[in-house]
């Protein structure tokens, strides 16, 4: 695969930013992959946000969400705005009835991989593989 462009959503950074998380060694392996494969990383700002927002909040890690937030303020790093547009092609992600573990930023950040052709979404929410993206881990270097 030459260089996959993969969206980043709030528990794939958390993961990585927070060494307790279950997933930490995981996420810092599917990370190095993704270096190795020379991949675009594209974070939603709606990702950063909420996955700061756990971190200060839910985890109280507040030090964590502060350097989390910085690393984001990196020019070299790419951040995707979201705008109405965005939101507006989010809704059909999303329903009165979607599971309250499957938010609107999980449908912004499908979105955002729709809007950048995206390869995979660097998650372990399997929200996205019923919505027929394919997750990081399962990129494979040609």
């Amino acid at each position: 695969m030459n260089n996959p462009v993969v969206v980043v959503d709030a528990d794939a950074i958390i993961a990585q930013a927070y060494p307790d998380d279950s997933n930490h060694k995981l996420a810092v392996t599917i990370s190095e992959n993704l270096n190795k494969f020379g991949a675009q990383v594209i974070y939603p700002a709606t990702a950063i946000l909420e996955a700061t927002t756990v971190l200060q909040g839910k985890l109280n890690s507040g030090a964590t969400a502060y350097g989390t937030a910085v690393v984001f303020t990196d020019p070299n790093i790419q951040v995707a705005e979201v705008n109405q547009e965005t939101l507006r092609n989010a809704i059909k992600y999303f329903s009165p009835t979607t599971s309250k573990k499957n938010t609107l930023f999980d449908c912004i950040v499908a979105t955002v991989a729709e809007e950048y052709k995206a390869d995979a979404i660097f998650s372990f929410d399997h929200f996205y593989k019923t919505k027929g993206f394919k997750l990081a881990n399962e990129l494979k270097k040609n």
